[in-house]
């Protein structure tokens, strides 16, 4: 990367490397947390607005976010490799702005449905991690990254803590209306704070065929659609179970929440440095997986004996955001390495497709079994999906040593 300092290429990230991740990961946010924001609160306000008998309409409009991001990631992300990711990103946030005013300003169900909507159109994550991929060196990369999975979890957390609280400040037509004031900031930064992309050298363009035929990128593909079915889904059931087993009041969540992520991050780099530095990003994905399966299997052995102690349900807490976090910070940037440059961002597409098909999915499929099977069919659900998921990672390629240029099989 012409722009980007070559000193110190193995230790430090640069400057310029640091601004655009931080930057860049904040718009990421901002995106997650305009679906994060209403979960624990929306199901509740929208029994007040016509329409709101209807919980076919109240699931579609919670869950319609997710479904028009996976239609625009495919489109938005080739349109970046063509005409520019910035130009991309402001369109994006512009349209998920002016989703949230109808939003906000939405008298009934429908027009909050068509807020919805429009908001999850401006389809910016596959923009939005290409740039970063663009913007970091290879041996930086899954650093970068890690900035972008530690913001989803971040906002996933405060979303679940300050939703309630913001919720009883400012109504749901606040906390749309501050979504939107926020996405017009984010251009701000957009345009003003995160530095120009590299100079791209010529490559030679490739088949959007080829894209959905890699192989390595299909494995991360499935991967990123089951770990977001299993976390949509798990948070249909885990806030109830946190009141009924555990005794905290939905109100009092926060003191859970909080602590659990931060400390879910501080552990989740010492693995991820150990396995850039030694070319073992293989092992730790794959014992990051495992982990996601050990939680789901745990939790579904909480609801079945609900009688263990609620401790343990914190535990599975903690062990989940350890590895949800890891596996946030790994899928994008191996899609970034494995992706042909010339189809950065439309293999970010696809992988953002399926990410946001698997929030979608995640939140349906946990609500039917919650209301027709239970509790623990939920985690069942995310078992089978993450030990499949272990199956198909077991034959992926190895990433090199950190700053090593060839690839290791």
């Amino acid at each position: 990367m012409s722009s980007i300092p070559t000193t110190d290429l193995g230790t430090r990230m640069s400057p310029l490397e640091i601004r655009a991740s931080a930057s860049l990961a904040s718009i990421f946010a901002l995106r997650m947390l305009g679906m994060f924001l209403i979960l624990p609160v929306f199901a509740v306000h929208a029994r007040s607005l016509p329409g709101g008998e209807s919980a076919t309409l109240v699931g579609l409009a919670m869950g319609i976010y997710g479904l028009t991001q996976s239609f625009g990631q495919i489109p938005f992300g080739a349109a970046s490799d063509k005409y520019g990711r910035k130009r991309v990103i402001v369109i994006g946030l512009l349209l998920f702005a002016l989703g949230s005013f109808i939003a906000a300003a939405a008298t009934n169900l429908v027009w909050v449905i068509v807020g919805r909507a429009i908001q999850g159109a401006g389809a910016i994550s596959a923009a939005v991690t290409a740039f970063i991929a663009d913007s970091t060196r290879d041996e930086h990369r899954t650093k970068a990254m890690a900035m972008v999975g530690g913001s989803i979890g971040l906002t996933f957390a405060v979303s679940l803590v300050a939703a309630p609280a913001m919720y009883k400040l400012i109504g749901m037509e606040g906390l749309f209306a501050l979504t939107g004031i926020l996405s017009l900031l984010a251009i701000l930064v957009v345009l003003y704070i995160v530095p120009p992309a590299p100079p791209k050298s010529p490559v030679k363009s490739v088949p959007f065929s080829a894209v959905l035929a890699d192989r390595e990128l299909m494995r991360l593909n499935y991967g990123v659609f089951a770990l977001h079915v299993t976390q949509m889904a798990m948070f249909v059931v885990v806030p109830a179970a946190l009141v009924q087993y555990a005794g905290i009041p939905l109100a009092s969540h926060w003191k859970i929440y909080l602590p659990v992520v931060l400390v879910s991050f501080a552990v989740m780099m010492p693995p991820l440095l150990a396995g850039e530095k030694r070319g073992l990003m293989k092992q730790v994905f794959i014992g990051a997986i495992a982990l996601m399966a050990i939680v789901q299997a745990g939790l579904w052995a909480f609801l079945s004996q609900p009688t263990l102690p609620s401790a343990i349900l914190i535990l599975l807490l903690l062990l989940f955001f350890i590895s949800f976090n890891i596996l946030e910070a790994c899928q994008p940037s191996l899609v970034s390495r494995i992706a042909p440059p010339a189809a950065k961002g439309a293999a970010l597409g696809v992988y953002n497709t399926l990410q946001a098909l698997g929030l979608f999915c995640g939140g349906a499929l946990g609500g039917w079994l919650q209301q027709h099977v239970g509790g623990p069919a939920v985690f069942a659900l995310g078992g089978v999906l993450t030990v499949v998921w272990i199956i198909i990672a077991a034959g992926m390629k190895n990433l090199p040593r950190r700053g090593a240029v060839t690839a290791a099989t």
